[in-house]
């Protein structure tokens, strides 16, 4: 859950660089390499928190389950279904880390304007260049966004319950 961002960028980097094996395919510098990185990233969080809700349920339902004489593809979807908070929360932990990821989105985007540039990677230029109020302005779009997509999806999900008057 830990994984250095920028170590997985250097990883990255070094597997499609030109020399490295999978150099051939020229993706270093592109967004497909970007979204590769950002995978092996989140991949690790978003699975953690997923299997320890499952586990947990399981470990809570499994007499019942078992006694229910339900097939496994019947006990998978009660316990999916259960669990669906806990794996909207990991899904939304996984957004966050990725929306706030800079180093190895740098090491193998490259920041290229118009191809590889994302708003992090953009703060980071405008602050490198001394240009603070455009930094801010950017660091409030992410943010902004963020917040939008945690409460669509809170939305969505009716993780809440309003109660009746």
């Amino acid at each position: 859950m830990g994984l250095p961002p920028v170590v997985v960028g250097l990883i990255v980097y070094i597997l499609f660089s030109r020399s490295g094996p999978f150099g051939v395919f020229g993706l270093l510098f592109s967004p497909t390499a970007m979204i590769i990185a950002q995978v092996i990233i989140i991949a690790p969080l978003i699975a953690s928190i997923a299997h320890q809700a499952l586990r947990d349920l399981w470990a809570e339902y499994h007499d019942l389950l078992i006694s229910l004489n339900t097939t496994k593809r019947q006990r998978m979807k009660t316990l999916l279904w259960d669990a669906r908070r806990s794996l909207i929360t990991a899904s939304l932990a996984g957004f966050g880390r990725a929306i706030g990821e800079v180093g190895a989105i740098m090491i193998v985007g490259g920041n290229i304007d118009h191809v590889t540039r994302v708003l992090t990677t953009a703060i980071a230029l405008e602050t490198g260049k001394g240009d603070f109020a455009m930094a801010l302005g950017l660091g409030f779009i992410l943010i902004a966004l963020a917040i939008i997509v945690n409460l669509s999806i809170h939305t969505l999900s009716q993780t809440e319950r309003t109660g009746r008057w």
